[in-house]
């Protein structure tokens, strides 16, 4: 009898914890969420940007929005689709709005989305953002890798930036 609760008790500890552990996309959205408020850096030129994070809709989205880069504002905006998957749409300043699913280093620092499809692309080869790497490297500290995809050419943007306080 007493072995049987014993197996018992370790058969509900296990379903316990594997009920409340998240999935690789969910701890993302979460790294993602954790980057709430502003953040200035520079851009690969040496140039001035701000990037703004938010969470919006109850939680279930984050948008960000990237001011100084151009002339005009780009806003992203990130949601799990199910438990599983986390995607972006990046609404671009070219006019196109490419959608990314992410992958996740085993650390979930570095987030990696690459393209999945997009509206408004008015060819398979016309510029657009093919992929995104974000990296956090502290909690008042990242990267944003962006990848744009021109013709088969792929210009790299890398955005240093630091929380502001």
């Amino acid at each position: 009898m007493k072995s049987a609760r014993i197996v018992l008790s370790i058969v509900l500890l296990a379903t316990a914890s594997v009920a409340f552990s998240q999935s690789p996309a969910q701890n993302s959205f979460d790294q993602i969420k954790s980057l709430a408020g502003t953040w200035e850096g520079k851009n690969s030129l040496g140039e001035p940007l701000q990037v703004t994070f938010k969470s919006t809709s109850g939680g279930s989205a984050v948008m960000s929005e990237i001011s100084g880069h151009g002339p005009e504002d780009m806003i992203t905006m990130f949601h799990l689709d199910g438990p599983n998957r986390l995607l972006m749409t990046h609404y671009c300043g070219v006019g196109n709005q490419p959608r990314m699913l992410a992958s996740v280093s085993p650390d979930a620092k570095t987030i990696r989305f690459s393209f999945l499809d997009a509206t408004n692309l008015a060819t398979p080869d016309a510029g657009h953002m093919e992929r995104l790497i974000v990296t956090v490297l502290d909690a008042n500290h990242h990267t944003e890798e962006w990848h744009f995809a021109d013709h088969g050419k792929d210009i790299k943007e890398v955005f240093d930036l630091r929380r502001k306080m």
